[in-house]
């Protein structure tokens, strides 16, 4: 003969202990997604911080295209709110180009500003920006104070170093903020 007594109450235990591990589980794929959707979201800044920089490399573009002629300058660290030269480690002795008014050209701007956004998108947009500067090409030494031409021509190579940023131009500190650094190498057509 079976005792039934033996048997009584084991169907309360179990139940319990399968609800504990459910709830763990529940727990853990809570815990997996919520991180996810945190990586997710630091990867759209950086993405957007990638933007913002090639933003600063197309401005910079257009400016040099419009200008009659610009002259090296001064060190552009001191008009530079995130897009320092210690960013670029090819750099040694940098001279910003000057424009005809005699002011190193440094160009920034949030995103919101370059794009018709409104409402919500224009909040959004503001809230990344761009810094760059101007030079003639860096030498083998870094040096950005002589001209560099392009072989076979008579073309002077330029340099954009441009920078973006997940946060806008008043508030990006690279100590609180991904920063992307980016440069391009360019000449002027006539």
């Amino acid at each position: 003969m079976i005792n039934k007594n033996l048997n009584r109450g084991f169907a309360l235990p179990v139940s319990l202990m399968l609800l504990v591990v459910m709830t763990l589980m529940g727990v853990a794929l809570v815990s997996v997604t919520s991180s996810d959707m945190s990586s997710n979201t630091d990867r759209d800044d950086s993405s957007q911080a990638f933007y913002a920089a090639e933003s600063g490399i197309t401005m910079a573009k257009q400016w040099l295209k419009n200008q009659i002629n610009y002259t090296s300058g001064g060190d552009p660290n001191n008009q530079l709110k995130f897009c320092k030269t210690s960013l670029f480690p090819n750099l040694i002795n940098v001279k910003a180009l000057r424009d005809q008014n005699n002011n190193n050209l440094i160009g920034t701007s949030n995103l919101g500003n370059l794009m018709s956004a409104t409402g919500a998108e224009k909040t959004r947009l503001d809230n990344f920006s761009y810094e760059y500067f101007i030079t003639l090409t860096p030498d083998s030494n870094g040096n950005t104070t002589t001209a560099q031409k392009k072989p076979g021509t008579n073309d002077i190579l330029y340099t954009i170093f441009s920078c973006g940023c997940d946060a806008s131009n008043a508030s990006c500190s690279p100590s609180n903020n991904n920063i992307i650094a980016l440069e391009a190498v360019v000449t002027i057509k006539d």
